[in-house]
């Protein structure tokens, strides 16, 4: 990753190969015909890098997927709790052993990502409702807790927000996951 004033953006081919490999590992994402699991990574790691969209990156790419296939073989997830817990075993499956052996300062965040028109039978549990932004009170939410270290965040867990969460189950999970994983914890920062 690249240390300047702009986002960061990852353009190592070595950091994107290990990215892409930890999701292959853990990540069932089943694709069909000549369309590898690792293209479909490569699409989504560099659109999140970018903060670009999957159809503006799957066109920058050579002999790659079409931001429509992609979004195809996205909607054929049908199990998110399933999905969530492939995620949370990517995010720690190649955790430095030196991260248990100090006390960390961990932050719990509550991210929110407007969400506009008429949800699907299954997202109406995950749209969550807040106070207005960018036109909207309806959003997708997720929570997450990292590590602060060196100025750098190493998120250890996340957990889509589901509206019938209340903020103690949403900080109890997530500490659970922190206390499974042996991290000790010197300071905790929370929204309010």
């Amino acid at each position: 990753m690249t240390n300047t004033k702009e986002k960061a953006v990852l353009t190592d081919e070595e950091t994107l190969k290990k990215v892409v490999d930890c999701l292959k590992e853990n990540i069932s994402i089943k694709t069909q015909s000549d369309c590898q699991q690792s293209d479909l990574f490569n699409i989504l790691v560099g659109a999140a890098s970018r903060s670009d969209t999957i159809e503006n990156t799957a066109s920058s790419l050579k002999n790659s997927w079409s931001g429509r296939n992609v979004r195809y073989h996205l909607s054929k997830i049908d199990n998110f709790e399933d999905l969530e817990k492939e995620v949370n075993q990517a995010l720690t499956s190649k955790l430095p052993l030196r991260i248990k052996k100090k006390k960390h300062k961990l932050a719990i965040d509550l991210n929110l990502i407007p969400y506009y028109g008429t949800s699907r039978k299954k997202e109406e549990d995950y749209i969550y409702r807040s106070q207005a932004k960018n036109g909207t009170c309806s959003f997708f939410a997720y929570a997450t807790i990292y590590i602060i270290t060196k100025n750098k965040r190493l998120t250890i867990a996340i957990i889509g927000v589901k509206k019938s969460y209340t903020s103690v189950a949403l900080i109890t999970y997530l500490l659970e996951k922190i206390n499974s994983l042996q991290i000790k914890i010197k300071t905790l920062y929370s929204e309010k």
